[in-house]
């Protein structure tokens, strides 16, 4: 994809989300843009352990200007009950499933179909004020350390460092942004979609790792810098339209896990940004290890500050989850299916072992 490709796109979207509320009700259909998807997860736990306890991600509860329309169904045998569940603090969403013993075959399978359109905020200018802006109590849960991501220290001096000299929200976000696509490293050799452990990431300046290491250092950052800002952890479900073979992954999305970001600006609301996948572009977009200075690398830079092509579906934004019921601490995010049976906690990282399959595909809206 070129730069001219990439503006037309965002062009488009720009005009509509501009145009004022009663003539686009005439001008384009309801679902105009919006593209509907299955996903089916299927689990048959195989560890022998007794006291088994599943926990799967499912879509935002919510609807976006971005996805919306989520139904989830599911089926369980060998014994096992279900129910959708919300862990505290930041309303993570999942489906948890438990089986007393280990005697039956222990299977889960859930469908979720939900409905997603490219996103773009248009940065020229502050959107209308009923934009659906965050109160201030909201915004205050986005600037709070987590495990991982702290906001003091070696995060904070190094915010600072980046942000000095840039006024107001947008230019300092900006900023970090810059510094993060420059400064870091896609490493294909890091399991799954890395941790996330920033102040280890910046003492060791081992700036590299994947979506989850990239671009929670954004996060962290910018909340160091006073900027609110939260990771959107989810799962790619289809190919990418914009001309990126990296960055989409249809059928089997098993490994297809994909963390993007989000930071506030007022008179803006929430702005998406993604410095990981640029990274990924340079890594992955043939022929492999593009420049900084290449064309698709630059295009991409440009399109993942303020846009997210939505091949992709929204889980939630938490950290540091407490999944009910666990017998065991926290987990930093989920993004993946987790469990544990009476043997311990499965691999989340290890579909094969699990075991786990997740495929998804596009349906008639």
């Amino acid at each position: 994809m070129d730069r001219r490709h990439f503006l037309r796109f965002s062009g488009a979207l720009c005009a509509a989300s501009a145009a004022p509320h009663a003539a686009r009700a005439q001008q384009a259909p309801v679902n105009a843009g919006w593209r509907a998807f299955e996903l089916t997860t299927d689990i048959s736990v195989k560890d022998p352990g007794a006291h088994a306890r599943i926990w799967i991600p499912v879509p935002y509860a919510t609807d976006t200007s971005y996805q919306r329309g989520v139904q989830n169904t599911w089926q369980v045998s060998g014994g096992g009950a279900a129910q959708l569940m919300q862990a505290p603090g930041y309303g993570v969403q999942m489906l948890a499933v438990q089986w007393p013993d280990a005697q039956a075959p222990r299977n889960v399978t859930m469908t979720s179909r939900f409905q997603t359109r490219n996103r773009r905020v248009d940065l020229t200018q502050p959107p209308p004020a009923d934009a659906g802006l965050e109160s201030p109590a909201a915004l205050r849960e986005f600037l709070k350390p987590t495990a991982l991501l702290p906001t003091d220290g070696i995060v904070k001096t190094t915010a600072d460092q980046i942000t000095r000299g840039h006024q107001g929200d947008l230019a300092r976000a900006r900023a970090i942004y810059a510094w993060v696509v420059e400064k870091t490293c896609r490493t294909a050799s890091t399991r799954g979609c890395g941790v996330g452990d920033v102040r280890y990431m910046l003492t060791a300046n081992d700036l590299n790792g994947k979506c989850a290491d990239i671009n929670a250092l954004f996060v962290a950052l910018a909340r160091a810098a006073g900027i609110p800002a939260r990771d959107a952890y989810g799962l790619r479900v289809a190919s990418s339209e914009l001309g990126y073979k990296s960055l989409g992954k249809a059928g089997d999305v098993t490994k297809a896990q994909h963390c993007r970001a989000e930071f506030y600006a007022a008179g803006y609301g929430w702005i998406p940004v993604d410095p990981a996948d640029v990274r990924k572009v340079m890594l992955e977009e043939p022929p492999g290890d593009l420049p900084l200075t290449d064309a698709k690398v630059r295009a991409a830079r440009v399109m993942l500050f303020g846009a997210w092509e939505m091949n992709w579906v929204a889980y939630n934004h938490g950290h540091d989850v407490a999944l009910p019921g666990a017998a065991h601490g926290p987990v930093p995010f989920l993004m993946y299916p987790n469990g544990e049976t009476s043997a311990g906690r499965l691999d989340s990282l290890d579909p094969d072992a699990f075991s786990y399959k997740l495929a998804a595909k596009p349906i008639p809206i």
